[in-house]
């Protein structure tokens, strides 16, 4: 076949796929309808990850030549697109623009839904909360640094709830308007530059390393002053119009955690987790006894957190942040928690949420 039947075979296929995905749309809309009518979530993520494995595996099946991280990313933003038709979705998100959880955002809604960036974790809050957008994304833990004790003190004093997580393998890209010869000083937030020193200085050995506030701070830097480069996302050297000279190897990148803000949690899928906040009374062996309450009834506490009580002077009281295997409508799980209420703990459902796999960034 020549290069010119080829391009006309091409253009017939593309012509398919734009009647193909209009056809999706409208049936997409159908069932928007359907949701809006009987008052249930446009938005659904546990559907959403059950759709996308399904379509992995026709591709691996019919051995596609794309690849599983290219599907995603495909019917990521058809899916991005119909949320957009259907209900204008808007996303709050913890920035400044180009920051990691913008990122990771736009990994998880697509290009095509509409984004509003607030300077703190409380405005994040206030927003969802305000109905001013539908969710919010914040990070919850990040694999160098703990628990984002911000994120968690906050649900504890709210009405929202974690409607879902994104699990986030983050790459660290450095970015700079010149070339990797030119450059002589590296600006990037202290914890990403203590963790990225041995592969920077390996890449980069004529250039400094610079503390910088914010990621797209350090964008500024790179973007403004001859020689400078920044780390960050490849979102943020998008948005400041950079050059990506060099990407973090494998045993450079680190894990985080985000939670998708609802102002519900999320319906049962069978594969759920669930955040709990536990006060007791801080004795010997009271973790001891939270925790046999769980095991006695088969349950399983994936991850603990122990917190301070804010204006707890005396030190006798204790706050447990649990991740329990497990929708909280769950009948073995509602047991447990009255059997903590009994004993006199205070329990709060923080949030039920698909318990997702690792996303590596695309």
């Amino acid at each position: 076949m020549s290069l010119d039947e080829t391009r006309i075979k091409i253009d017939a296929i593309d012509q398919q796929l734009i009647r193909l995905l209009n056809e999706r749309a409208e049936m997409v809309h159908v069932i928007g309808e359907i949701k809006k009518k009987d008052g249930l979530d446009i938005y659904v993520p546990g559907r959403e990850e059950k759709l996308l494995r399904k379509l992995c595996e026709l591709n691996a099946a019919q051995q596609g030549l794309l690849t599983e991280k290219a599907i995603r990313a495909i019917f990521r933003e058809i899916m991005s697109a119909a949320l957009a038709l259907e209900n204008s979705l808007s996303i709050a998100y913890l920035g400044p623009a180009g920051s990691w959880t913008h990122q990771v955002a736009i990994n998880k809604f697509g290009n095509s839904v509409s984004y509003a960036a607030e300077a703190s974790t409380e405005g994040v809050f206030a927003r969802v909360a305000s109905q001013g957008v539908d969710y919010g994304v914040l990070p919850i833990e990040h694999s160098t640094e703990g628990a984002v004790h911000h994120t968690l003190d906050h649900l504890v004093d709210s009405d929202l709830q974690i409607y879902a997580e994104i699990l986030w393998k983050v790459e660290t890209v450095v970015m700079a308007k010149g070339d990797a010869d030119s450059i002589h000083v590296i600006y990037g937030l202290p914890q990403m530059l203590a963790q990225c020193r041995p592969w920077l200085t390996q890449c980069f050995p004529k250039a400094s390393l610079a503390a910088s506030a914010s990621s797209s701070l350090a964008a500024t830097h790179a973007e403004n002053e001859p020689g400078a480069a920044a780390i960050g996302t490849p979102l943020g050297a998008e948005l400041h119009g950079l050059r990506v000279l060099s990407t973090s190897p494998p045993e450079h990148a680190s894990r985080a955690r985000f939670i998708i803000l609802g102002r519900r949690s999320g319906a049962p899928t069978g594969h759920d987790n669930t955040m709990l906040m536990v006060h007791a009374r801080d004795r010997v062996g009271a973790l001891l006894e939270v925790l046999q309450v769980f095991a006695s009834r088969n349950v399983n506490v994936r991850q603990i957190e122990n917190r301070p009580v804010p204006g707890d002077l005396t030190g006798e009281q204790a706050r447990f942040f649990l991740e329990i295997s497990g929708h909280h409508e769950e009948p073995a799980l509602q047991e447990a928690i009255r059997d903590l209420t009994g004993q006199g703990a205070k329990v709060k459902v923080l949030g039920s949420y698909p318990a997702p796999g690792w996303v590596e960034e695309r």
